[in-house]
This record gives C-alpha cells, sequence and structure tokens, in this order.
C-alpha cells in the first residue's frame, strides 16, 4: 500500500492546540466581522437582477464594455470578464429583470397620462407591467412610443377591450437583457458581439433562493451533529459541530476577500466541504476510540496524538489526491466552474486542519471538564493542561 509518510510519526499535535485555536479564533471573527460590515458580492441567483454574458470578436477589455455600456445608457454596469484574455468574454450584471424599475416608472405613467384621461392606473414593478384605463379608446402603437420615448423599453402593449365603457391596456416593459444589449451596441458601435447566456432572477425568488440555502446547510450541519453524538459518545458532537462551523466560515472568507459571487453554486460549495470536514474527523475519531480501548491508562491527550499521528498518512494522501483534482477546474475553468474549484481547495485545506487542532482538542477540552466536574461533586475546577 503506498504511503505518503514511512514509518510511525510521534508529532505533538495537541501541545499546539492553543496557539492554533487562537489564530481560527481570529481569522474566525474578522471574517464574520467583514461579512457583517462588508456582505458578499451576491450573484443574482440571491440578490435578483439580469446577467448577460457576452463574446466580443476583436480584442476588448473589461473597461472598454465597461465605458461602452455606459455610453450606450447604462447606469454603473458590473462588468467582469471570464475565462482567458484572448477569449474576450464578459458578464454584464445590472439590477431588475425588466426595464420598468422605481426610478422609470414615474416616466412612464406621465407619458401615458399625457395621451389622454385615465381612469385608473395599475404597476407591477416585480413583473414589469403597466396596467392603464383610458375613457376613450387608445392607439396601442402610440402608447408603445410614449412610454418608449420616457426611458423604459416595451415589449408589447395589450388592448384588453372595453369594460363599462372605459378601455383597458396592459403595457409590458421589455428585459433588461435587451437594454444590455442595445447599451453595447450602440456604446460600441462596430464592435461585434453575442449574447451567450441570459440569466434572470426577480428579489422575492433570490431571497427565497438565499433563505433556503442557509436553512439546508444548518439542516445539514444539525444531521451530521446528531449522527456524531449517537455514533461516538456526546462530547465528540461539539467538536464535529464546531470543526464545520470553522469550516463554513473560512470558506465564505474566500468569497467575502475574493469579491468572487456569492451564488447557490457558493451553497454547493459550503454543503460539500461540511461532508468533506466530517467525514476527515469521523476517521479521527474513529481512532481515537480505538486507541482508548488499546491504551486504557493513558492519558486522553497522548491517546488522540496516536490516533492523528496513526491517521496523518491516510489524511495526507485522501487531501492530495482530492486536492489535485481539483487542479484541472482551476487551470482550465472560467466563472462559476473556477469559484467551485478555488473555494472547494480552500475547504479541503481547512478541513483537513479543523479536524485536528479544533475537532479533537475540543474532545480533550470536554474530558476534562466532565472529568473534573465528577471529582469536584459537581463544581467544575479548572484542570492543568
Amino acid at each position: 500500500m503506498f504511503q505518503i509518510i514511512k514509518g510511525r510519526t510521534t508529532f505533538d499535535f495537541i501541545g499546539k492546540r492553543r496557539i492554533a485555536i487562537y489564530i481560527s479564533s481570529v481569522v474566525n471573527l474578522a471574517i464574520l466581522l467583514g461579512i457583517a460590515l462588508v456582505g458578499f458580492e451576491l450573484g443574482v441567483d440571491f440578490a435578483g437582477g439580469t446577467l448577460v454574458e457576452v463574446k466580443f470578436q476583436a480584442a476588448t477589455t473589461a473597461e472598454q464594455v465597461r465605458e461602452g455600456a455606459k455610453s450606450g445608457g447604462l447606469k454603473e454596469p458590473q462588468v467582469q470578464g471570464i475565462g482567458a484574455a484572448e477569449e474576450n468574454s464578459f458578464i454584464l450584471r445590472m439590477g431588475g429583470v425588466t426595464q420598468l424599475t422605481e426610478e422609470s416608472e414615474q416616466a412612464a405613467e406621465g407619458a401615458l397620462r399625457g395621451l389622454g384621461e385615465v381612469a385608473s392606473l395599475t404597476k407591477d414593478l416585480d413583473n414589469g407591467l403597466i396596467n392603464v384605463r383610458y375613457k376613450a379608446k387608445m392607439d396601442p402603437a402610440a402608447l408603445k412610443t410614449a412610454v418608449e420615448q420616457s426611458g423604459t423599453g416595451v415589449k408589447e402593449v395589450r388592448d384588453l377591450g372595453e369594460v363599462s365603457g372605459v378601455f383597458d391596456y396592459q403595457v409590458v416593459s421589455a428585459g433588461m437583457a435587451d437594454k444590455v444589449t442595445q447599451a453595447l451596441k450602440a456604446g460600441m458601435a462596430g464592435q461585434q458581439f453575442e449574447v451567450r447566456r441570459v440569466d434572470y432572477v426577480g428579489p422575492q425568488v433570490g431571497k427565497q433562493l438565499r433563505n433556503k440555502g442557509i436553512m439546508a446547510l444548518l439542516y445539514a450541519m444539525l444531521a451530521i451533529l446528531l449522527y456524531v453524538a449517537f455514533r461516538f459518545d456526546l462530547k465528540f458532537g461539539p467538536g464535529a459541530l464546531l470543526s464545520m462551523l470553522h469550516d463554513v466560515v473560512m470558506v465564505a472568507g474566500y468569497f467575502l476577500i475574493s469579491r468572487r459571487e456569492f451564488n447557490l453554486t457558493s451553497i454547493a460549495v459550503l454543503l460539500t466541504v461540511v461532508g468533506y470536514s466530517i467525514n476527515d474527523t469521523i476517521v479521527i475519531y474513529d481512532r481515537i476510540r480505538e486507541e482508548m480501548v488499546k491504551y486504557k491508562g493513558k492519558p486522553l491527550a497522548e491517546i488522540i496524538n496516536i490516533a492523528i499521528n496513526d491517521t496523518l498518512s491516510r489524511t495526507l494522501l485522501t487531501s492530495g489526491v482530492t486536492a489535485l483534482s481539483l487542479v484541472g477546474l482551476l487551470v482550465f475553468g472560467v466563472g462559476e466552474i473556477f469559484d467551485f474549484a478555488a473555494a472547494m481547495l480552500v475547504g479541503i485545506l481547512v478541513g483537513t486542519y479543523s479536524s485536528v487542532y479544533i475537532a479533537s482538542p475540543l474532545v480533550l477540552w470536554l474530558d476534562r471538564r466532565e472529568a473534573a466536574r465528577a471529582h469536584g461533586g459537581g463544581q467544575v475546577k479548572a484542570r492543568p493542561a
């Protein structure tokens, strides 16, 4: 059988637990503070809005695309290059799904009211609809022209017929993707490009996806905690939970610092990291339990060190092979694939680290508290390290 480390090691992992836990605590608190103050760069999945991927035929930079989109009429477009520079592929993100926004709806309403006497007018910004009732019959083409001149693109104007002496019309605004395309054509005249992908998510749907993704993560961690508590011992459960929380925060820190999109793919990464981390933790826990039977009478700290050293070769081999499988995705992957691979690589590193320096020391700490409580007749006393 192949082994990275020949022979038996005797590293004192538990002896370095205090400095490791101190560093982890500082880094985790810094990441949580950053999330609270700065927040993630939410993707379309969670924030809602429109994403358009375009590919230019000629050499183009993200700054040129941004300036061209601005000159074409877009306000503060978010432009991100994807893939290699020679691919000339970019992603443009805009808030909103349709062109009927809070900024443009007042102008559109004024344009419609200026065409004739209005009996009633209602707006549905989420779906980009304006329902208007006139006291006289109107020309749908005139309604469309008026709204477009006010700054809102129109897909169609539906004539809903006459009801009780009033005439109903529904103005359907064009999608934000059409506005992005038109702005690029106007601001980058002569540049040939193709639209490769259009994604859009409403704000309410984005909020639901975000909440459900977070709940899925919490439920997974709770289920794993219950499994570890019943599979081993109650004192093993908190260590597993704390190591999972540590890994989730650290991987979240990757998205916070890199400012890469935090979306449904990010939730999938966090769930995968949780599974990977607990797998490594359970291997060490199982060896600790075996060594506790084998070395009865030895201090638990020494037993934990033996267990970690015995599984060290397996841990390094598993982590190394898993990390190598991500190299191809890091080199050739673009967009969300690259983000998934990079975040997973961070998760593998911190997952291996937390199994040794977070989960295992907490078992020792809980065991000593239990022993101190039993020795002190219910009073918890400090026990020497």
